[in-house]
């Protein structure tokens, strides 16, 4: 199985925060709560390409 990187943006700032490793079979993409640096809270962030 071959993984791949993605990113996890802000979906507030549009800044990629975070950096995962990803496996290609998943069909949607991943969104998690995690705490955004530039807006100083948690907020939404959604995996990018």
């Amino acid at each position: 199985m071959v993984a791949k990187k993605a990113s996890l943006a802000c979906t507030v700032c549009g800044s990629r925060n975070y950096s995962i490793t990803a496996s290609k079979n998943r069909t949607q993409r991943l969104e998690l709560k995690k705490f955004c640096k530039h807006c100083g809270t948690q907020t939404l962030h959604k995996e990018t390409r």
